[in-house]
């Protein structure tokens, strides 16, 4: 068999198992979330959120906002030297994040079992 032959009864394969795979994927709403700062945020983001009242006056204070909450529970990276505490019936997770301008935030948030709680929202200290 000439390798054209080959090489388009190979394509006819690839297309036809592309098109499978969409076919199954599609409509399903599935994440690859393979790495364990992926999955801790995708897990705080999927419960239910609540903001204590530390938070809540942090965020009064107008320097930050829910916004950038949000952006750093998408964005942001898990510092996992300080986290995964166990602390009142949950775990800590102390997440590193930006504001819109630019201010390097830090969050501490415990995960529950059937909810994520905002507990505190500093600015990062500057490194010497």
């Amino acid at each position: 068999m000439k390798f054209v032959h080959r090489f388009a009864y190979y394509l006819i394969g690839l297309i036809m198992g592309c098109f499978f795979v969409a076919l199954v994927f599609s409509g399903k709403d599935t994440r690859c979330n393979y790495f364990p700062n992926a999955r801790v945020l995708n897990t705080l983001r999927t419960k239910p959120f609540q903001y204590s009242d530390k938070a809540i006056q942090t965020l009064n204070e107008k320097w930050v906002d829910t916004a950038d909450v949000k952006n750093t529970l998408q964005f942001g990276d898990v510092d996992f030297d300080q986290s995964n505490v166990p602390m009142k019936n949950g775990k800590l997770y102390v997440i590193e994040g930006k504001t819109v301008k630019n201010q390097e935030i830090i969050l501490k948030v415990i995960n529950y079992e059937n909810k994520a709680v905002l507990e505190e929202i500093t600015k990062k200290p500057l490194d010497k």
